[in-house]
């Protein structure tokens, strides 16, 4: 029997499943997403879901997992997808009666991975016939549940029980809060959401019910510890989309080796100015006023009380900004505008208290990846772009094996997923 994996991306379903010792196939059209599940032995077919033919997997198919793209819709990206609703829908609607008109849908879409989020019931439909699957787990960015209301109204008349909302992935010890629309699905048991393990403020246990740990912060999920503030683990080279160190070549991995001796403190904020400062910063910036020609750079030891770290979502003005002690929100990633950087906030020095402009630092598809609930030893494929792309994209992992641990008779424990790397 097969779990079908549609849109199946770098893997986060099929890490949740072999967590749970299930395997699936995927079908994936990037290139790049389709090598990264090489490398973690995932069974891949690289073509277009839209395309691929059904019935390899008539009689054989007890699963089906889809996660569409979700670009058309995201908030990160232009949601033409948004307009092209009704289109959708109809898409929807006629695949459930066999009738394909996708074709005819597409001329008039906006963009034309909105119609992607209909193949599920492309296939779902013919599935039906030999009285499969047994459960569906889909997930979406959170404008696309009304959609997966008109998919569970036709499931529930072939059987299923079906259950439809918006899950924080951050109430099931993901450290990030991303909200996204879930429909479950079975034609054997009650489709329900999965108990939360997590909440913002932990509760205890008690007569009504199992206590929940508190929402697992970032720092906790790159083992920064409870008390260490440690530079963010990147190396030099570039951001996603390439382009200069905010630091000089080299500074960060000098940061990074003395945080693993244990020599490392937190740094000043005339550190940051110094190293911003020099020939280089000075060439593209020019000299900044009352600044020493001759500053050295200043060592680890300095003034450890003066720094935290918070993590800025992307480059857009409502972008969320959390503290390292906090989940991360949302990561999404796609082009220069949704980059994702460590922001350094200085506390107030001297006298006036003014407070020096803060320092960024672009996160690591390691740390990204962790942050998602993948292992740190995840081989991604790809240039940095790549694979952030392949990274905002993906289903967390721990949030994955919450929804389909249920359906597969299996029990998910607390030490299943190890979050600090």
């Amino acid at each position: 029997m097969i779990v079908l994996d549609l849109f199946a991306g770098p893997g986060g379903w099929s890490h949740a499943l072999a967590v749970l010792g299930v395997r699936d196939i995927g079908l994936e059209w990037d290139e790049w997403a389709c090598k990264t599940r090489a490398a973690q032995g995932q069974l891949t077919i690289r073509t277009d879901v839209a395309m691929y033919p059904v019935w390899p997997f008539l009689g054989k198919t007890t699963g089906l997992i889809a996660s569409p793209p979700c670009q058309a819709w995201s908030m990160a990206g232009k949601r033409l997808g948004l307009l092209d609703q009704p289109l959708v829908h109809q898409a929807v609607a006629d695949l459930a009666t066999g009738r394909d008109t996708r074709e005819q849908l597409l001329a008039d879409c906006r963009d034309e991975r909105s119609l992607l989020a209909a193949e599920p019931m492309r296939y779902l439909h013919a599935l039906n016939q030999h009285g499969q699957p047994e459960w569906v787990a889909m997930e979406e960015v959170p404008d696309v549940l009304p959609l997966w209301r008109q998919y569970a109204a036709i499931l529930r008349t072939w059987g299923f029980s079906v259950w439809t909302g918006i899950l924080n992935a951050a109430d099931y010890g993901v450290p990030q809060t991303r909200r996204r629309a879930i429909l479950l699905a079975s034609r054997t048991r009650t489709a329900e959401p999965p108990p939360p393990t997590h909440a913002k403020a932990a509760e205890p246990e008690s007569l009504f019910g199992p206590g929940r740990a508190q929402w697992v912060s970032m720092a906790e999920a790159l083992g920064w510890g409870a008390t260490d503030r440690p530079v963010p683990t990147v190396c030099a080279g570039g951001g996603p989309g390439g382009g200069p160190e905010p630091f000089p070549s080299g500074s960060r991995k000098t940061l990074t080796d003395a945080r693993d001796r244990g020599t490392w403190k937190p740094q000043s904020a005339i550190v940051l100015q110094s190293r911003r400062e020099g020939a280089g910063w000075s060439a593209r910036h020019g000299a900044r006023e009352n600044q020493p020609a001759d500053v050295s750079a200043p060592t680890f030891a300095g003034e450890a009380h003066r720094w935290s770290w918070s993590l800025r979502s992307n480059n857009q003005a409502n972008a969320t900004v959390r503290r390292s002690d906090e989940p991360a929100g949302t990561l999404f990633f796609g082009h220069r505008a949704n980059e994702c950087v460590w922001v350094a906030e200085p506390a107030p020095s001297g006298a006036s208290g003014e407070r020096p402009s803060p320092e960024s630092i672009r996160i690591t598809a390691q740390e990204a990846g962790l942050l998602q609930t993948f292992p740190a030893d995840y081989r991604w494929a790809g240039n940095k772009g790549q694979q952030f792309s392949q990274i905002g994209n993906a289903v967390p992992p721990r949030l994955a094996a919450h929804l389909l641990a249920p359906h597969l008779g299996k029990t998910l424990h607390p030490h299943d997923f190890t979050l600090a790397a």
